[in-house]
């Protein structure tokens, strides 16, 4: 198996007021059969009703907005970014869950969660460069 990703799903109670919200992050998306597709860099985020993705995956949906135990994330080249992209979300209408602050590794983030409570981190990492097509290059973490 390739070590790679091309998609994330995320399971929604209601597509169109996920695509709004994502639109009003400036992300622009395409709608195909109550599917939603944003290209995010070198994969997609896709939004699609969260029954029709518990059925799809053969999967029971307690239908709880509670943490599904999954955080999107996405570096940025610099704190005031972090600072920007967490503005805009509040915008958007995101929470802030986590207003930014210095990380441990000697970083710089924040969460939001969107309207479906998917959890989002915004994160300035100088030890995980960006491309400037925005690719992350994960460092040579020296473990076998």
């Amino acid at each position: 198996m390739e070590q790679r990703i091309s998609l994330v799903t995320l399971g929604v109670a209601d597509v169109p007021r996920a695509r709004a919200f994502y639109e009003r992050l400036g992300w622009r998306g395409q709608e195909v059969e109550e599917t939603v597709f944003f290209q995010a860099g070198g994969l997609a985020l896709v939004l699609w009703g969260r029954d029709k993705l518990a059925e799809d995956a053969a999967v029971a949906d307690s239908g709880g907005g509670g943490f599904g135990g999954v955080v999107l994330a996405q570096n940025v080249r610099s704190q005031a970014e972090v600072d920007e992209v967490l503005a805009v979300a509040a915008d958007a209408g995101a929470e802030v869950t986590r207003p930014a602050r210095a990380t441990f590794y000697g970083g710089y983030a924040g969460c939001f969660t969107d309207p479906d409570g998917h959890v989002w981190e915004i994160a300035w990492n100088p030890g995980f460069p960006l491309a400037d097509d925005g690719t992350l290059t994960l460092p040579d973490f020296g473990t076998p």
